[in-house]
């Protein structure tokens, strides 16, 4: 009899919850509450695909000198600052943008510490930027990872069909999502991605983007004529999640927001 292959996730199954548009706060509590229900084996892992107003968040290893328009301007274009505890510097959330935050228990039940190997954690991180690779190439956008970085790049043969960028910026990669996450002591992963969509691009113009000086950020909707519906990018990210992370995508029931 064949041997059943070693599963690189303990988990078979994840709950999708569709949450709409939610301030990054009520968001971030709503992470630490189910993420503690998760590792007491109360509910199982959890995909959360939501939108945020307008916010700057910034991360472990984020610096103010990223942040680059005043208080005036801020107030003025109704931006939050948020500082969290998720790896990475600055970025944008806002609509038109698809959030996404897994909550999984990467480690073995009963696992004592208070940190994945390093190993784990950076092949969880490229599952993710894999998972969103997989999703746009259903979507018809060609992109891939770089060396050395995290996130989702649009190589320059690709940037070339943009339009709305600088013809400059046309000759390098573009980055077209985000990912910064935790592991909490109980094994559990918090924060994660943000895919462009189709939202407001020059509210990139007030950061740094990721601490990274002449990163050029785009869109789908940069790409694609017409862009595809938020509905149709989550339905491709949820089918690409449980190709990736070898697991079943369930519809949630809901969850309690307080």
């Amino acid at each position: 009899m064949d041997e059943e292959p070693v599963r690189k996730y303990l988990f078979t199954e994840c709950v999708v919850e569709r949450l709409g548009l939610m301030p990054y706060n009520q968001a971030w509590r709503l992470q630490e509450r189910l993420a503690a229900e998760i590792a007491a084996g109360q509910r199982p892992a959890t995909l959360l695909l939501l939108e945020h107003p307008h916010t700057y968040t910034f991360g472990r290893r984020g610096h103010a000198e990223n942040l680059l328009w005043d208080q005036d301007e801020l107030i003025r274009r109704g931006i939050t600052i948020e500082w969290v505890d998720r790896g990475g510097d600055a970025t944008y959330h806002g609509p038109g943008q698809l959030v996404g935050y897994p909550l999984l228990p990467l480690a073995p039940a009963g696992w004592q510490g208070n940190r994945l190997p390093q190993a784990d954690f950076v092949g969880y991180v490229r599952d993710l930027e894999k998972t969103l690779i997989l999703a746009l190439m259903h979507l018809g956008l060609a992109t891939g990872q770089r060396p050395g970085l995290t996130g989702v790049w649009v190589q320059p043969d690709v940037m070339s069909r943009c339009p709305r960028c600088d013809p400059v910026l046309r000759r390098q990669p573009a980055k077209i999502a985000s990912i910064g996450v935790k592991v909490d002591v109980n094994g559990v992963s918090h924060h994660g991605f943000a895919l462009n969509v189709a939202p407001q691009m020059d509210y990139w113009e007030g950061i740094i983007p990721c601490g990274l000086q002449g990163v050029s950020m785009v869109s789908l909707a940069d790409f694609l004529d017409p862009v595809p519906s938020m509905d149709a990018v989550m339905g491709a990210v949820i089918a690409s999640f449980g190709e990736v992370f070898g697991c079943r995508m369930l519809t949630g029931e809901g969850v309690t927001i307080v």
